[in-house]
């Protein structure tokens, strides 16, 4: 349950890195405002193309306001100990659409499974830290059809509510598809059938 309202959340503003070091082992959490996975591929190879001597590259997201979408992977390393830090680092956060990418650099000694939790966690943590927290709203899209002459009306709900129009068509009516916060459709749908 989201404490802000079911449409309401927390994310980041921009890429930012963190660094953690433990054992000779450097581990460097890079975070990215995130909403596509069909991005995570490019993303990680990415990565791996600029860290090309590094051993794992561990990584956890969630996007939407619920914990529905999100994952979690360890490349490698010992179940749950990569992975899950990094998403428990997001959670504990209450941030969403959110990549963290933990790139480890393997330093030649073992830290066991409790210091690979601390060590890819607090990595997350920097790489958030080093960000700029943000509001956002879950919004969709919605379609208006309307008479021309009722345009003057329409504009007065969208400057009111702040809408952001994304197309305009205009055959025999005005038809616009708008971009809205999700807990105002129901409102904003309320205002315009007002004035048809």
């Amino acid at each position: 349950m989201n404490p802000l309202g079911k449409d309401t959340f927390y994310t980041i503003s921009t890429k930012s890195e963190g660094e953690f070091k433990d054992k000779g082992s450097k581990f460097i959490g890079i975070a990215f405002p995130f909403e596509n996975i069909d991005e995570l591929k490019t993303i990680l190879s990415e990565i791996r193309t600029q860290h090309p001597k590094a051993r794992h590259f561990c990584y956890a997201y969630k996007i939407g306001s619920n914990n529905d979408n999100s994952r979690s992977n360890d490349d490698g390393e010992p179940s749950g100990s990569a992975g899950k830090p990094i998403l428990n680092a997001i959670l504990s956060k209450n941030l969403s659409n959110i990549l963290i990418v933990v790139v480890r650099y393997f330093g030649g000694t073992l830290l066991g499974v409790p210091g690979l939790i601390s060590a890819y966690k607090s990595a997350a943590l920097a790489a958030i830290e080093n960000n700029e927290i943000e509001m956002k709203f879950m919004k969709t899209v919605i379609q208006l059809s309307f008479e021309f002459e009722k345009t003057n009306e329409i504009m007065k709900i969208i400057k009111e509510f702040d809408l952001k129009i994304v197309k305009q068509d205009y055959v025999e009516n005005c038809i616009w598809d708008i971009e809205i916060r999700e807990s105002l459709v129901e409102k904003v749908t309320e205002r315009v059938m007002s004035y048809k």
